[in-house]
């Protein structure tokens, strides 16, 4: 049911009149408010016009929704007719460039300066559905007395914006006007319904376009020979990478260069349409990822500290223990066990890439990283035979809080192979290393047994012994 025009024309004057808006929608309040602010005359305005016939004529033909017409006159144009409205269509400032609808109402339409050409911003013509649609960026009726100029309280319009599915951006509006008398509670419904039917024939129209730039500018890619690249559309969305998952989803292509997530620089090459990104040799070494995970969790990649979560951190230690990849289902085993869904590993891990970037690889997931470990230093030295060092690096439990199967497997093996070595070998660095760290009681006794009595760690180690056998 549409309000009571002679209602809202109340509201309408005692706000002019600088009253409270009681009754009237915000939406429209603000719309007042921000017209009143252009000094749009709320009695005697009309909408300026643009831009004359040729004008309007070359604007179409560059205009996105041109291709959408088709869809809209199909949707509207009918209907408008049969309930005496007008389709209208209008670019991103407000300016209608497609009026059309049956003769009468065109006629109507024409004495109000409802014509191509003419601007229907708010800042142009006050409170109206198209301009009040563009200015919100969202679907938006007025009705009536709603409008705030006079003029055009004996119509009703309901308007749309519409977006480029590239880029975002609101390109224009379109709106279903008529005089009240022929006015439609569904209108508005329709009139939403239309808009998103184009910008689906525009998604369309853009997916066949990118394929179409994929098979001319793929040459480019392969070209760079496995080197990090990717191939760019002329707005700056990512078409195709390699490797995959290198950038996200758009780059901003206005400067000469693009820094990647990991600290790489990488640079842009303008193609015929569209760029080719790369990262040039000198610049590609590999960046360094830094996890320190034994007692603690702790990493950085190229310097700069992340923040991680404790599976984040889980999957990081099963992808470096794994340096060839593993895929979403070995992923899940090694973190969940038996129980593990990829569907919930994949997850994470696109939430981990947004931290890594391109450092974080699929098919298989894997690091394209200089991988540095505590934990994987421990288990080179023990492979080494390198007690010594292997005590030294040892600073406390791998992931202590981890109940993950490729965490507490390494955790226990680790350990056990380090308490093996130091017991076995009796070197006393290495007992003494190993023992304050572990909290171990053979250890601890051994060490109680092999420091003279005037060396100050055997006094340590034993108050650790008696700590540890209470």
């Amino acid at each position: 049911m549409q309000p009571d025009p002679r209602r809202l024309a109340r509201v309408r004057e005692a706000v002019l009149a600088g009253d409270r808006a009681r009754g009237a929608r915000q939406l429209i309040v603000e719309s007042w408010r921000r017209s009143l602010a252009a000094r749009v005359d709320p009695e005697r305005h009309e909408a300026p016009v643009a831009l004359d016939l040729a004008e309007v004529v070359d604007r179409r033909g560059a205009h996105p929704l041109a291709a959408a017409l088709p869809v809209l006159r199909e949707t509207l144009v009918g209907i408008a007719d049969e309930a005496e409205h007008v389709m209208i269509v209008t670019d991103a400032d407000g300016t209608v460039l497609w009026c059309e609808g049956a003769d009468s109402v065109r006629g109507l339409a024409e004495r109000v300066r409802l014509v191509e050409g003419a601007n229907w911003a708010e800042d142009a013509i006050g409170t109206n559905a198209m301009g009040t649609a563009l200015a919100v960026g969202r679907p938006v009726t007025v009705h009536s007395a709603e409008h705030l100029v006079r003029t055009y309280h004996g119509w009703t319009c309901a308007a749309s914006p519409v977006r480029d599915p590239d880029t975002g951006r609101t390109i224009g509006a379109v709106d279903v006007s008529g005089p009240l008398s022929s006015t439609h509670p569904a209108m508005a419904a329709l009139v939403s319904a239309a808009a998103r039917l184009a910008e689906h024939q525009l998604q369309v129209r853009l997916a066949a376009h990118d394929e179409r730039l994929r098979s001319v500018n793929m040459r480019h890619l392969i070209g760079l020979r496995g080197e990090p690249g990717a191939l760019l559309s002329p707005t700056g969305r990512v078409l195709a990478a390699e490797p995959h998952g290198l950038l996200a989803a758009r780059v901003d292509v206005t400067g000469g260069g693009v820094r990647l997530a990991d600290g790489r620089e990488a640079v842009l090459e303008q193609l015929d349409e569209g760029y080719l990104l790369r990262v040039p040799r000198a610049a590609g070494r590999r960046p360094v990822l830094s996890l320190r995970f034994l007692g603690d969790v702790q990493a950085s990649l190229g310097g700069r500290a992340l923040s991680l979560s404790l599976r984040h951190a889980e999957l990081l230690t099963a992808l470096a223990l794994h340096p060839r990849g593993l895929t979403a289902e070995q992923l899940a085993l090694r973190l969940y066990g038996e129980r593990g869904n990829p569907t919930t590993v994949r997850a994470e891990l696109h939430r981990l890439r947004a931290q890594l970037g391109g450092v974080l690889l699929t098919r298989p997931y894997r690091l394209a990283a200089d991988v540095r470990g505590d934990f994987l230093a421990v288990r080179e030295a023990i492979r080494a035979g390198d007690v010594e060092r292997a005590a030294a690096a040892y600073r406390g439990e791998l992931l202590p809080r981890s109940e993950a199967p490729v965490v507490r497997e390494e955790r226990e093996d680790v350990a056990a192979a380090l308490r093996r070595g130091v017991l076995d070998r009796g070197e006393v660095e290495a007992l003494w290393a190993f023992g304050l760290v572990a909290e171990d009681v053979t250890v601890l006794e051994r060490l109680v047994e092999v420091l003279p009595r005037t060396d100050p760690r055997r006094a340590v180690a034993a108050t650790r012994l008696r700590r540890a056998l209470i």
